[in-house]
């Protein structure tokens, strides 16, 4: 219980920083999805805003809670995106994916003037890669390109076990544009940067939950209430 009350921490503090007319990314996930659910609640106050999710399931809570929606083809470029992590460095670097949207959530974010991560204090690490990495895949070559992806990453000193995620009832997990996730336990990332070019040279990976130079500033909610990390040097 303590956990869902710092989500909903960190959500309500980044609905301060949105304004009337805004064009909002929103983002994927528990800790995300209590920010759609506190927007909702100031659109229904009047607020006028116009967003773009970065999944259908985000897609479907807003529309319930009748939160206006547009597209990227029709509204190409955004002030502000509020998604979650799964992991933030003091560099402000992310792994994300977890709910499997990470290139959605990449797209929408670097469409934007600004992302603002929300997080609870768990997800804050001195180094990345204690939550699995995900990568996304296209289907056609996976195996090839599964082998590509453990070769780059052992260049790039990064091993670990590299395993395809499943459904909870034991099926492939599909994104929202039809590709595979693989999850890669690959501990310590020490050097993000390098595995990150190592992983985009293989044709069939698609995207990979390493943002990099991606998040302005991360809300983050612990026991002694919110704080703010800022990307170094801004």
């Amino acid at each position: 219980m303590l956990t869902d009350a710092l989500k909903e921490s960190a959500a309500r503090a980044a609905l301060d920083l949105v304004n009337d007319g805004m064009r909002l990314g929103l983002g994927t996930g528990s800790t995300a999805a209590r920010f759609v659910d506190a927007l909702g609640e100031r659109v229904g106050q009047g607020l006028k805003v116009l967003c773009v999710p970065t999944s259908e399931a985000t897609r479907a809570q807003a529309e319930r809670l009748g939160i206006p929606l547009t597209t990227l083809k029709d509204t190409p470029q955004l002030d502000l995106t509020v998604d979650g992590a799964d992991e933030i460095d003091d560099q402000l670097r992310l792994i994300k994916g977890g709910g499997g949207a990470l290139l959605r959530e990449k797209i929408v974010a670097t469409a934007s003037n600004q992302m603002v991560v929300i997080a609870d204090e768990s997800k804050v690490v001195a180094t990345l890669g204690a939550f699995p990495l995900p990568i996304e895949v296209v289907p056609f070559g996976f195996a090839s390109t599964l082998r590509l992806i453990e070769i780059m990453s052992t260049q790039a000193g990064c091993e670990g076990e590299i395993m395809q995620r499943q459904t909870p009832g034991g099926g492939r997990f599909v994104t929202d544009q039809d590709n595979y996730i693989v999850d890669c336990a690959f501990g310590a990332i020490q050097e993000p940067e390098v595995l990150a070019f190592a992983l985009k040279r293989v044709p069939g990976v698609v995207e990979h939950g390493l943002f990099l130079g991606v998040a302005d500033l991360a809300i983050v909610a612990g026991p002694d209430g919110v704080r703010v990390i800022r990307r170094p040097g801004e």
